[in-house]
């Protein structure tokens, strides 16, 4: 079993959403997109009821974040133009069979954490992904992980690219696997506590197809589970 289950350390460290620390060859620097031109619109999130039962039991990470009300994203700066992406669109999983639910709940717009709202995928490293359709410039991903306990997920790392086997022009936006225990490289990214806020990554404008969502169990048990993830952007040219 991953040494994840750890001691506690008084909700340490809000670490940098920044991607410094990655490998190098998925940093997001390396694919320098373009900064986003012309004129931004606000885009509100549509967030679902809460859904915490009982006393949240705090969750036992060295790099979890302090929760912090203040520092919620409610609502995206994106160019004009910018839809979810992939609502609707079909997704695939390194779990082709989930235990729970249908991978078709990750992209059908519905980020509530409610029974027959989720999907759980078996123990262990596993990952979900999302075809596009086309290459898009990519701004904004928002995703909820099962928010209905006091939680958090496991070495969560997102990826785009072009190629469905994710095997080349990688680009890893966010990585909480702070001691490589996922054999993918150590990031900075920090482990945070699921609500019904979700957890909002800037992408930048990267150009890619594919969006592939990894983690490695949570923290009251080892399964993964997804509820929504939302990509903001617009088709390339």
């Amino acid at each position: 079993m991953k040494n994840t289950l750890h001691i506690l350390t008084g909700l340490a460290l809000a670490l940098s959403l920044a991607s410094c620390g990655k490998k190098e060859e998925t940093k997001a620097a390396a694919a320098a997109p373009a900064a986003p031109a012309g004129d931004l619109v606000e885009i509100a999130l549509e967030f679902p009821k809460p859904m915490f039962i009982g006393t949240p039991v705090p969750a036992e990470l060295p790099n979890l974040e302090k929760a912090d009300p203040s520092k919620v994203v409610k609502s995206i700066m994106v160019p004009k133009g910018t839809t979810n992406l992939a609502k609707g669109k079909p997704v695939t999983s390194s779990d082709s069979a989930p235990i729970i639910g249908e991978l078709s709940l990750v992209t059908d717009g519905d980020a509530d954490g409610a029974d027959g709202s989720f999907v759980e995928l078996m123990p262990g490293k596993q990952w979900v992904q999302i075809d596009l359709g086309a290459e898009s410039n990519i701004y904004k991903i928002a995703m909820w992980h099962y928010h209905k306990q006091a939680q958090a997920y496991i070495d969560v790392e997102v990826q785009v690219s072009d190629d469905p086997e994710f095997k080349k022009g990688v680009t890893t936006l966010w990585n909480s696997d702070h001691d490589d225990s996922s054999a993918m490289g150590k990031g900075n990214d920090p482990a945070y506590v699921e609500t019904n806020h979700g957890r909002v990554i800037d992408a930048k404008g990267i150009k890619a197809r594919y969006v592939r969502l990894w983690s490695y169990g949570n923290t009251s048990n080892d399964m993964n589970h997804y509820c929504e993830v939302q990509v903001y952007g617009t088709p390339a040219k």
